[in-house]
């Protein structure tokens, strides 16, 4: 399958951005402030990743999460983790929860996010197993049930599998548009940290050369079913 939008240029994203806001309309948070062809380009991106990865069979994605699931064990990131974070796939994205297997609990301890309890817009980590009971949160996502205390910090992870939109080659990650893992792992921009944030998608999500914003957190790589990308504005973290 191939997402083609992903290549075509600012232009074209621009006016197809336009149709699909005449077809099915823009938030009205978007509607309700000007709007820079960035944020178009970004909205249009979301959506239409978000419908391609929707019309995916089961067989495909399963076929592509097993592809992508190989790519990871090469990384030499992996074999040196202990504490990694996965996350719970929603409408179609890449699925990591495969890594649960038993084949790995003896070396690896895994981890789910939870929305932070009272530091709004961020996460911690829940560890997480087949066995763990889950509770849907306001966004209708399932977090592990576990007291308070036996949460982590982001900054105890080795290892944090992000779920995304889009990416491109230099390591830039287009996400829901909530920035949870932007400001959750805003610590790795100011020094240098032992967490590294691998981002996974399927291969039809790369595009051309993102705009960044400030806030941006980069990816250190980014694993498809297709290949690794070793993100190069990150090679020196």
């Amino acid at each position: 399958m191939n997402c083609r939008v992903h290549g075509l240029d600012l232009a074209t994203v621009f006016w197809s951005t336009f149709l699909l806001t005449f077809l099915y309309g823009i938030d009205a948070k978007i509607m309700s402030r000007s709007v820079t062809t960035d944020e178009l380009t970004r909205q249009a991106l979301r959506r239409t990743t978000r419908q391609w990865r929707c019309k995916l069979t089961p067989q495909y994605q399963q076929q592509a999460a097993h592809h992508w699931m190989q790519h990871l064990l090469q990384l030499p990131e992996w074999i040196a983790s202990h504490h990694v974070a996965l996350y719970w796939p929603q409408q179609g994205e890449m699925n990591p929860l495969d890594l649960l297997s038993a084949a790995f609990s003896k070396t690896k301890r895994f981890y789910l996010p939870v929305l932070h309890p009272w530091k709004v817009g961020h996460l911690l980590f829940t560890p997480y197993d087949i066995n763990t009971p889950t509770v849907l949160n306001r966004f209708g996502i399932p977090e592990p049930i576990s007291p308070l205390r036996n949460r982590l910090p982001p900054w105890c992870l080795d290892l944090v599998i992000t779920p995304l939109v889009c990416f491109d080659e230099q390591g830039t990650r287009l996400g829901m548009g909530g920035g949870y893992y932007d400001r959750t792992f805003a610590f790795i921009r100011r020094s240098l940290h032992k967490t590294k944030l691998i981002g996974a998608a399927y291969e039809a999500q790369k595009v051309a050369p993102l705009i960044t914003n400030t806030w941006d957190i980069p990816l250190h790589s980014v694993i498809t079913d297709q290949k690794i990308y070793r993100c190069r504005q990150n090679q020196k973290r």
